[in-house]
């Protein structure tokens, strides 16, 4: 424990904070075959959920054989007092609770009303730090993104699918805008801000983004079980090869690939959440399932070659990006409602000729390339006065071929300087343009450009 208490203090010398991952959900106990370790032995009724009509069996919506009955109060207080000691002994900044939905089921479901969220959300310690719930479990109705109460954040799958199927050409427009958005569609309810939505694209479970890029299939050979486990949707294209390959324009591709799904993450509204490894193009060779090994395939190797630090320095150029323009991070959502009294519409999304989306092109399942212009003038709190943030606009292009996207006009200025360009190694300082002027979006790339206000606005 001193070392985890050292550790959490150098993250926090060097301006980090520490997430810790916490599985309160079930036990190592198993179901009415599984050993007697501590709390079957204590008070197997309290502690656990138990099928009403024959209470010798255990409720499973965990998938492991039991579940933890966070209906009880000694068990509240049991989970709330651990909370509190990693708190407040080792002070790390929040948690991520595994099968979140778990913790607020009560005995006729997912109530987001429940004993333990209430008892969090009025916790003069807990009600300080980062929550974080991974909102499912595998009992009935225990799918629940967006239905966790204010003040929770959650992770998204919905912006993972989304994402994956845009780049693979499988979903449109009108299916990514919202994930753009932070998802309003799901959290923005209840007063919750827009950091409660956890975008992500890849995570400890699945492939690597690499492995997504790389392979169509699970390649789970390694794992001794034929093959069988691991999920088989992985929603991932390989780029015309499975596997390595020594075909450059499938590794440009590829790359390629690679940096629009990174630039969709971290230019998003809502909190980004990055897999480690997936910034130095980390591979678990097509394993999606690494959990049970210790070998290469699950472990991140940090002699990082050429490829792997060019992926590197572009994630801190998306970084500072959004360190450096708020108006990618606003804690409010973006609606693309128009605000009659300030006259700014905060959001407005673009075709390649440089003009609003219409209905129709909404409804086009072809519709692969549009553009994201984010107003900087657009009210960033509830104080109903216009915004100070700079103009963002995101150009994603999911078509095949270059894609010539017309520069919008726009309220505030006419010049635009290119920030991004993921068919390029390198912008040029130079690289400037006026609305109307026409950009090349090369197949399958994110571009985004800053606006240069005029002087007088």
């Amino acid at each position: 424990m001193r070392e985890f208490k050292e550790m959490v203090a150098s993250f926090h010398d060097a301006g980090l904070q520490v997430i810790l991952d916490v599985v309160y959900n079930q036990t190592a106990e198993g179901n009415e075959h599984g050993p007697t370790l501590s709390f079957k032995g204590i008070d197997n009724a309290s502690y656990y959920r138990l099928t009403p009509d024959q209470l010798r069996y255990y409720i499973n919506d965990t998938g492991t054989g039991n579940t933890l009955n966070l209906s009880h109060m000694r068990v509240i207080q049991m989970v709330t007092d651990s909370l509190r000691y990693w708190v407040t002994e080792t002070h790390v900044d929040g948690f991520r609770f595994d099968l979140g939905t778990i913790l607020a089921r009560e005995p006729n479901g997912f109530d987001n009303q429940s004993g333990f969220l209430k008892a969090c959300c009025q916790d003069p310690i807990l009600n300080t730090v980062k929550l974080i719930a991974e909102p499912w479990d595998c009992g009935p109705g225990g799918y629940q993104v967006g239905g966790f109460p204010p003040g929770w954040a959650e992770w998204n799958d919905k912006f993972r699918d989304t994402v994956r199927d845009f780049w693979c050409g499988q979903v449109s427009a009108s299916a990514l805008a919202p994930r753009l958005s932070a998802s309003g569609d799901c959290f923005n309810h209840r007063g919750r801000k827009a950091w409660a939505c956890i975008n992500f694209v890849a995570a400890h479970d699945g492939f690597t983004l690499n492995d997504l890029v790389t392979y169509n299939e699970k390649h789970n050979e390694a794992n001794g079980e034929d093959n069988n486990d691991g999920s088989s949707n992985n929603r991932s294209w390989n780029c015309g090869v499975e596997g390595p390959t020594e075909d450059e324009a499938i590794q440009a591709l590829r790359e390629r690939q690679i940096k629009n799904v990174l630039a969709t993450l971290l230019l998003s509204q809502g909190t980004p959440m990055l897999l480690a490894g997936d910034e130095l193009g980390r591979t678990q060779r097509g394993n999606n399932n690494a959990y049970c090994l210790d070998s290469e395939i699950s472990w991140l190797d940090w002699n990082i070659e050429k490829r792997g630090r060019s992926l590197i320095q572009f994630v801190q150029q998306l970084i500072r990006l959004r360190h450096n323009y708020l108006i990618l991070r606003r804690s409010r959502f973006l609606t693309g409602d128009y605000n009659e009294e300030l006259g700014v519409k905060d959001v407005t999304w673009v075709n390649a000729s440089g003009s609003e989306m219409r209905v129709e092109e909404w409804d086009d399942s072809n519709m692969h390339c549009f553009g994201m212009l984010m107003d900087g003038r657009a009210q960033p709190t509830g104080i109903s006065r216009r915004g100070e943030d700079a103009t963002l606009l995101m150009v994603l292009n999911a078509h095949n071929d270059l894609v010539k996207f017309t520069l919008p006009e726009t309220v505030g200025g006419r010049e635009w300087s290119l920030l991004i360009d993921t068919n390029l190694a390198e912008i040029s300082e130079t690289s400037n343009f006026v609305s109307g002027d026409s950009y090349s979006a090369t197949g399958r790339s994110v571009l985004l450009f800053a606006l240069h206000p005029d002087a007088f606005s």
